[in-house]
């Protein structure tokens, strides 16, 4: 009996994809399962056809666009028997860059019929926020929450320039807050630039803010740049295309199974490029939480 697989597409994804490369992606798929197609325009859609997919009991849902798309498929698919299968298709990609899923989605679409045939999956870990829900991979707050908010009001220009930018941007107002930081190994009461708490290395469009983070071992690796002038932050960011910016002084990395942020700062919480909650936060690691369908090897 072939396997179901219900397929969600965002048409706008990538810049908007065409009717070619729609059609291969079916048509990979439809070689190894029966697929149901649904085409969701917005959140909400997309929300509800993941739900359903999941509800219906698919055995795999698969999702077409970027990373708040593979967000949503994050939700509906935790802690159910629905694998999870990512075909990136917009600016980021954090969580497929993290799978090791190919860039192009064609490729991706073929990687992924070739892990439904074959039956292979990972299980993925998962953070859980309090009260929120779900992420995959980075939550972040403080200044690189900032920029991620500037992000993704900004509808020019695409990419990983769009990052920059608004990198830049909120350097003007840079400003640093007092943060607490609670683990299962002691308490760390601190004046913070940022703080991300990784299940995966990546966040931004492919900046190793967590460069040792392993998304299967039960742990967050976190990551707290402590209060620096802009001049000084100035020289860390170019670190954090290599990962080498956790050797500075003014960094403290920390390896967790939950984390409790807080602190008298005002900071909204992002997680996977989405906005969570206003501090404080409860963050518990679920261990593979998340089954995937995707190849056997990631970075």
């Amino acid at each position: 009996m072939l396997m179901r697989c219900v397929l969600v597409i965002n048409p706008a994804a990538g810049g908007g994809l065409s009717a070619k490369v729609v059609g291969d992606l079916t048509d990979h798929l439809r070689a190894v399962c029966e697929v149901r197609t649904v085409i969701a325009t917005d959140a909400a859609g997309t929300e509800s056809a993941v739900r359903r997919a999941v509800a219906d009991r698919a055995d795999v849902l698969a999702v077409v666009g970027g990373d708040g798309v593979a967000h949503l498929a994050v939700q509906a698919c935790a802690e159910s028997a629905t694998a999870l299968a990512i075909i990136p298709a917009g600016s980021g990609n954090d969580l497929a860059r993290s799978l090791g899923i190919p860039r192009e989605p064609v490729a991706a679409a073929r990687a992924a019929a070739e892990a439904i045939s074959s039956g292979a999956r990972r299980h993925l870990d998962l953070g859980k926020v309090a009260g929120t829900g779900w992420f995959a991979t980075v939550l972040c707050a403080g200044f690189d929450a900032k920029v991620n908010a500037r992000a993704n009001r900004m509808r020019w220009p695409r990419g990983q320039r769009r990052y920059d930018l608004a990198l830049v941007r909120e350097l003007l107002g840079l400003r640093t807050g007092a943060l607490r930081v609670e683990t299962e190994h002691g308490v760390l009461d601190t004046r913070a630039t940022l703080i991300a708490i990784g299940n995966t290395r990546w966040y931004g469009g492919g900046i190793p803010i967590c460069p040792d983070a392993i998304d299967d071992d039960g742990l967050f690796d976190v990551t707290v740049v402590g209060e620096v002038p802009r001049r000084e932050l100035l020289r860390i960011l170019p670190r954090l295309r290599t990962g080498r910016h956790v050797d500075h002084p003014a960094v403290t990395t920390l390896r967790a199974k939950s984390v409790r942020i807080g602190g008298d700062n005002g900071w909204l919480a992002y997680a996977d490029g989405e906005p969570q909650a206003r501090l404080p936060l409860t963050i518990r690691c679920a261990p593979g939480a998340l089954s995937v369908a995707c190849p056997p090897s990631h970075g």
